[in-house]
């Protein structure tokens, strides 16, 4: 008699993918910053729902039972912390959320004098399509949209935005740390524009400009939104 074959072992398959986190920076007083975070979420309940958050703890120094207190109270106010870093790995528990490195900065830093460096210039995406709700557009470089961007989608750009439609949803320009790229649209009635890390939400936008085609820039760090003439 033969002997029964050995059933196939099953692989476990699994892929690398990476994703567009928001990345919080803790001030001290932590209870201040909280506040902060209570305001925005004041002018947009469901801003954070379901999307990824990085904490970064290298500009404060909190304890092992301070860090479980901040995650706690952001996980109260529906902020999910995906994964924390900038601390050592001593001050975590197995409890918390994992530590992560690697992570892209998105703000430039000022470094030494280096050797020039020839690099390619991000390539430019280009949509002839509508955004619709609920999807997200993510762009190295600069993003085009011959349409219109549905209320909940999302775009996310290294570089600057251009949009020949009516911009309802979320427009993320300058997310490597490009603070000289811009947000363009023939319509703003956006949820959320920013620009290297400073944002507005919708509530925060003159009344007068919505409607209305407009660019958006940062001057000194401060968000502009100008009509388009």
């Amino acid at each position: 008699m033969k002997a029964n074959a050995r059933p196939t072992r099953q692989l476990v398959r699994m892929r690398g993918r990476s994703y567009v986190a928001f990345v919080f920076c803790p001030a001290v007083p932590i209870v201040a910053w909280l506040e902060e975070i209570d305001a925005t979420l004041g002018h947009s309940p469901g801003f954070f729902i379901g999307k990824p958050v990085v904490l970064d703890l290298s500009a404060v120094d909190l304890s092992q039972t301070a860090i479980a207190h901040l995650v706690t109270s952001l996980e109260q106010r529906n902020i999910r912390v995906l994964g924390i870093e900038g601390v050592d790995v001593n001050r975590l528990t197995s409890s918390m959320p994992p530590l992560l490195t690697g992570g892209r900065s998105c703000v430039l830093t000022q470094n030494e004098p280096k050797k020039v460096e020839v690099k390619s210039k991000p390539t430019s995406l280009l949509l002839e399509s509508p955004v619709r709700s609920g999807q997200s557009v993510f762009s190295e470089g600069d993003v085009t949209i011959l349409g219109s961007v549905g209320s909940g989608a999302e775009i996310v750009a290294g570089g600057s935005i251009h949009i020949y439609g009516t911009l309802r949803g979320r427009a993320m320009a300058g997310a490597n740390g490009n603070s000289t790229a811009r947000i363009y649209c023939q319509k703003i009635e956006a949820e959320l524009l920013a620009i290297n890390g400073y944002y507005q939400t919708a509530e925060e936008i003159d009344a007068t400009l919505c409607h209305q085609p407009a660019q958006v820039r940062l001057e000194d760090n401060i968000m502009k939104i100008i009509p388009l003439n």
